[in-house]
């Protein structure tokens, strides 16, 4: 933050500034993958999703005021994934999860005897 000595107003750096030259460039870089990530998972289940970007500032070392400061920038990603195929199941008499209904009766089937029919 700097203070302009001729009105007197402070200017301030932006933050978007400083994400696209952090690490020269490769937190910008970094954080645009993982956005096109997210916008593509987004498209592809209908879901809604969430990025997180963090910056973290450490105090000086040694609380010298005229030392560098730490920063970090950190990036958690909540992208939207496909909803999980069930199926169905019934309970048994013993609380086990089965295919087919228990209380359905079972109908054994056979096979049926086939011939031939030919044309005359």
């Amino acid at each position: 933050m700097t203070v302009r000595p001729d009105t007197g107003e402070i200017q301030q750096a932006p933050v978007a500034a400083f994400l696209a030259s952090h690490l020269n460039g490769r937190t910008d870089e970094e954080l645009s993958a993982e956005f096109h990530t997210l916008l593509d998972a987004v498209r592809t289940h209908g879901k809604k999703g969430q990025m997180t970007i963090t910056i973290v500032v450490d105090p000086p070392a040694n609380g010298v005021d005229s030392a560098p400061m730490p920063i970090g920038v950190e990036s958690a990603l909540k992208a939207p994934k496909p909803t999980p195929v069930k199926s169905l199941y019934f309970l048994d008499d013993d609380g086990q999860p089965v295919r087919d209904d228990p209380r359905q009766m079972s109908i054994e089937f056979r096979t049926a005897p086939t011939t031939d029919f030919k044309k005359a």
